[in-house]
């Protein structure tokens, strides 16, 4: 086991990236390349957890969602906080070495840009710290100073695209993509840029292209053959939002690809088909992006079920041999284990409820659907949900219990496109749409919304099942100390027995966690480390159940905690969780009409401001808040961006009716009463 001190030095290469024993560090999002996230540091163990204590600590007053990861590399704890800001910090001591601010707000000012103030991480390679802010840019700066060494634009402005993923570096390469497809026609790529210069590599698309146009490779045109119609139109979907492994035994990189745009199929693929490399494992030669092989989840999908989930490595002995394995659960609810050699499919099967298929054909490696689940004639009830029975929220694996920890989530969803005018629906950029008419069934929560689930992937069965009371619980570390830790949206950070479940250590952060933690060991000592600032795509689009956490806008200061045997760090407590409550405006007065029409404006919103307007934290909710009741406030932050610094990009092109109608709206949803 490799323990450095804190006057040695290591360099970050591949090597580095690769090596399982190095336990001084956590040098990738993942901890190495095989991104399991298993430390096989045993100082904290099932015997002595319940001694851990905060050792240090750093507020972050100006933060709002923090999901991020954070790395350590010599000493150095980088990370990264909302507005794509990233700062160093010593990882001993918690003091600010430097901060680095991409002034996301000075570049998405003026302009019809779209995004969350979120991200997931960052990557690290021979010196240089890699960020991606969600206004598409990718920057490479000095790991020692801060400085900006190069940063790049990946997507065109004019494209209603946006970053919150964590970009991968291998070899001399740094990897990113992008999301957006519910918010324009989008056509999924990633990019590789030389780590020196910023310089393009190479780009894989993900979906063909207008075959009018010539396709970019043999890839293209082979995928293009699983399309019908014109697929183009609509983009066709696929972005890599998430999901990036460089795999240093065989010298391949995968890819997982993301749902379709837009969702519904019968829209962008009428005479159906495959659809690839939707909802896939795409695997690529690292040096030229060139294609390798895939594996597809969910052909054809219609229900946003995409893989850009965890797709981490391990030698698994199955059958009596090793085989180098893929162990992946993406949203539709079944748990792969695939040959990553060859791309073949060992076994599937269901770690949650899924409605959608009954099974995965191991022949075949495709789901057996169930009949009528396409929603062809009739509503159809289908489990999982778009939030997935496994979103992006790190699952784990213990190379000792050789169990798999997955933040899993249990919620059911009707799908129709009754009333919907397919044969010509059409997305608009920064406009958007699904294509399909979605609605959370009430009778299809299950016994609990989430929970945490030890999976076996030889047995392809649960071990153990830990049901959790809310929804959207943060991803999951593991150690040779058998133990798993995980935060959770209620604010609780806790330590599982790795091998039974039982809760050995538990501690109220007194905020919601969506960050996984992480740890390290310098100077003889573990610490383990976790960003505290719920957040995420739940904390804009969860409406009511997210709203009822408590976790209200700018109420509860971010923080960046550490924690070890020794800690005695005295942290100032943050306040009890609070529910936003609508204000009273006795002098508006309602109209009712104006209020339908804001309605439809609203839908600009409700990503970032929720749902009806019930705000679950990553925003304002303007229910609550005495804005919205001055039309001059109002039209300063809505048209003129003047809070664009805080995420909150302008709309200009509302028009007074418009932004009348929207002020009417939100004052329907406080409950405001036509007082004529």
């Amino acid at each position: 086991m490799s323990c450095r001190y804190k006057d040695e030095r290591i360099v970050v290469d591949d090597r580095a990236l690769s090596d399982q024993n190095l336990v001084s560090e956590w040098l990738a999002y993942g901890g190495t390349h095989y991104e399991q996230r298993f430390s096989p540091l045993e100082d904290v163990s099932t015997a002595n957890v319940n001694e851990l204590k905060v050792d240090w600590f750093l507020d972050l007053p100006n933060d709002v969602g923090l999901v991020s990861t954070p790395l350590v590399v010599n000493g150095i704890m980088y990370f990264t906080g909302t507005m794509n800001i990233v700062r160093a910090v010593d990882a001993v001591s918690g003091e600010l070495i430097w901060e680095y601010n991409p002034e996301v707000g000075k570049h998405v000012a003026g302009k019809r840009q779209v995004g969350w103030v979120h991200n997931r991480g960052l990557s690290f390679y021979k010196g240089s710290v890699f960020a991606a802010t969600w206004d598409g840019r990718l920057i490479s700066l000095d790991a020692q100073t801060g400085k900006l060494n190069w940063s790049v634009r990946t997507f065109d402005e004019d494209k209603a695209l946006y970053i919150t993923g964590a970009p991968k570096a291998f070899k001399d390469k740094v990897l990113i993509g992008n999301g957006g497809t519910e918010n324009g026609p989008s056509r999924g790529f990633v990019t590789a840029y030389d780590t020196k210069t910023g310089e393009e590599a190479w780009k894989f698309y993900i979906v063909p292209g207008n075959p009018a146009d010539g396709f970019e490779s043999e890839a293209m045109e082979m995928a293009a053959e699983t399309w019908t119609g014109e697929w183009w139109k609509h983009g066709g979907g696929g972005n890599a939002w998430h999901g990036f492994t460089y795999d240093p035994d065989l010298d391949v990189l995968y890819v997982g690809t993301g749902n379709g745009s837009p969702w519904n199929r019968k829209i962008r693929s009428p005479e159906g088909g495959d659809n690839l490399f939707l909802c896939s494992i795409v695997a690529l030669d690292p040096d030229t992006g060139e294609y390798l092989w895939h594996y597809q989840t969910t052909p054809g999908e219609t229900w946003d079920y995409n893989s850009n989930m965890d797709i981490v490595l391990a030698d698994l002995e199955i059958d009596g041999e090793e085989v180098k394995a893929i162990l992946h659960a993406p949203k539709n609810g079944f748990f792969y284990v695939i040959n990553r050699e060859t791309g073949k499919l060992i076994s599937a099967e269901p770690f949650a409820k899924t409605t959608w298929a009954s099974e995965i054909d191991t022949e075949t490696g495709r789901p057996v659907e169930v009949p009528g689940a396409r929603y062809e004639e009739n509503a159809a009830l289908i489990l999982p949900s778009p939030w997935g029975a496994h979103s992006w929220h790190a699952m784990s694996y213990n190379q000792q219990t050789g169990l798999v920890y997955i933040p899993a989530l249990h919620l059911g969803t009707e799908f129709t496109d009754e009333g919907l005018d397919l044969a010509n629906w059409q997305s608009v950029e920064f406009e958007g749409g699904i294509g399909v008419n979605i609605s959370i069934n009430e009778d299809e929560r299950g016994d609990y919304p989430a929970s945490l689930i030890a999976w076996d992937p030889v047995k392809q069965e649960k071990a153990w099942e830990v049901p959790q009371e809310h929804f959207w619980n943060a991803g999951t570390l593991t150690t040779a100390g058998n133990l798993v830790f995980q935060g959770r949206s209620d604010g609780m950070l806790l330590a599982y027995d790795a091998a039974t479940g039982d809760i050995v250590w538990e501690y109220n952060a007194g905020l919601g966690i969506s960050a996984p933690p992480i740890t390290y060991k310098i100077n003889g000592r573990q610490y383990i480390s976790l960003l505290v600032g719920w957040g995420g795509g739940y904390a804009g689009l969860g409406g009511i159940p997210a709203s009822e956490l408590g976790w209200a806008y700018r109420q509860h200061t971010r923080r960046l905690i550490t924690f070890s045997l020794n800690g005695s760090a005295a942290m100032t407590s943050l306040p009890p969780p609070k529910v936003p409550e609508p204000i009273s405006a006795r002098e508006f007065v309602l109209d009712y009409k104006l209020a339908n029409k804001g309605a439809v404006v609203y839908n600009k919103c409700d990503q970032c401001h929720g749902p009806a307007a019930y705000s679950g934290g990553m925003a304002p909710d303007l229910r609550a808040s005495a804005i919205p009741l001055d039309e001059s406030a109002f039209d300063l932050i809505v048209r003129e961006g003047t809070k664009v610094d805080m995420g909150m990009p302008a709309f200009s092109q509302l028009t007074d009716e418009e932004l009348l109608a929207l002020q009417h709206y939100i004052r329907q949803q406080a409950g405001q009463k036509n007082l004529e």
